[in-house]
């Protein structure tokens, strides 16, 4: 008997969410999702795989780096998703004389029109949105960049000494143009680390972007429907976590991440000789988040192998450092992640 590598069939036992009330939320996440690609349709063409991934982003409650030429709806897309989930939108244009406050916000003096008192009045900026779109995040400085860290990671700010708490749900999508370089400022690994996905948007197949063009240059006010609402977003983030992911699945998308390193025994040789930094256990922690809500969206109720591998670029692109030997021979990461896919051993059962 032979083995054979299992990729979508469950390695252990179905198993069930807890209750019956988890169930009928599995089975509205999995309708939502299609009915918010259905509004979305109604001014988006294409780019299923790019809104996939925003849409797991969305369900497992992180933040995602969209990175594209002009002209291939990056803001579009994250505005529309705004508008069909019905969730305050906030668009903050990245420039090199932004700062910190003109994010998070900032103490004014205002003076009480009845008692003539002045006293220190917090202005709100537009960090306290829902959804927030840092557009061309890399055209600033990274001392205002950081200035999204504590937001991105614990849902919060902190000014002055005081702290407030955003509103859930809260994401943050940022932008990137690959093209010009000029003028710009690559974003900290710790900030790069704090990113989900890093989601790429390619020009569309000729028969999609003859669509973009015969839509866009004709009149249209397409009203939305709202499948979802914030509320829903924030039961199916705690809905995700729920889901049971076997033993061996787990440790795969461990090895992936630790065969990313130089210095770990596993990683293969001709990986180790282009990279300066593996990636973090946050890169394992979202394969496994990830692929937890690619199994909910597809109506099962575990991960597969198949659901890690499918997330491994999305996931890996932004968190390995490359080296000099890499740029200079024209090595990029998503080629480092095919070859960290085919090294790295899928288990096997007796057939």
């Amino acid at each position: 008997m032979s083995d054979q590598v299992v990729l979508n069939q469950p390695v252990t036992e179905a198993v069930d969410l807890e209750s019956a009330d988890d169930l009928a939320l599995a089975e509205r996440m999995k309708v939502g999702r299609e009915q918010v690609l259905t509004e979305l349709r109604k001014i988006i063409v294409g780019q299923d795989e790019v809104i996939s991934q925003v849409l797991m982003t969305l369900f497992v409650g992180g933040n995602s780096l969209i990175v594209g030429a002009p002209g291939l709806a990056k803001t579009l897309l994250i505005h529309t998703m705004a508008r069909v989930l019905d969730l305050k939108f906030s668009r903050i244009q990245f420039t090199p004389d932004l700062m910190p406050s003109d994010i998070t916000g900032t103490d004014l003096v205002q003076e009480d029109v009845e008692t003539g008192r002045r006293e220190m009045v917090f202005a709100a900026g537009p960090i306290f949105a829902n959804i927030v779109l840092a557009d061309e995040i890399n055209r600033t400085p990274p001392k205002t960049q950081s200035a999204l860290l504590e937001a991105m990671q614990e849902h919060r700010v902190t000014i002055q000494g005081r702290t407030y708490t955003l509103d859930e749900p809260f994401y943050v999508f940022a932008t990137q143009n690959p093209i010009e370089l000029e003028g710009t400022y690559p974003l900290p690994e710790a900030q790069l680390d704090r990113f989900m996905f890093h989601i790429v948007i390619e020009h569309p197949p000729y028969g999609e972007e003859y669509d973009v063009v015969r839509t866009t240059t004709a009149t249209r006010n397409p009203t939305f429907e709202r499948p979802i609402s914030g509320e829903d977003l924030v039961a199916f983030q705690r809905l995700v976590r729920t889901v049971p992911v076997a033993e061996p699945v787990m440790r795969h998308a461990l090895d992936i991440v630790r065969a990313s390193r130089p210095k770990d025994g596993t990683c293969p040789e001709d990986v180790g000789r282009w990279v300066a930094f593996g990636a973090s256990v946050r890169a394992a922690q979202y394969l496994v988040l990830g692929g937890k809500a690619r199994a909910l969206t597809d109506g099962r109720y575990h991960v597969s192998f198949e659901d890690i591998r499918a997330l491994a670029h999305p996931v890996l692109r932004h968190r390995i450092i490359t080296n000099f030997h890499a740029q200079s021979e024209g090595i990029t990461t998503d080629i480092l992640v095919d070859r960290l896919l085919a090294a790295v051993p899928l288990p096997r059962s007796g057939m």
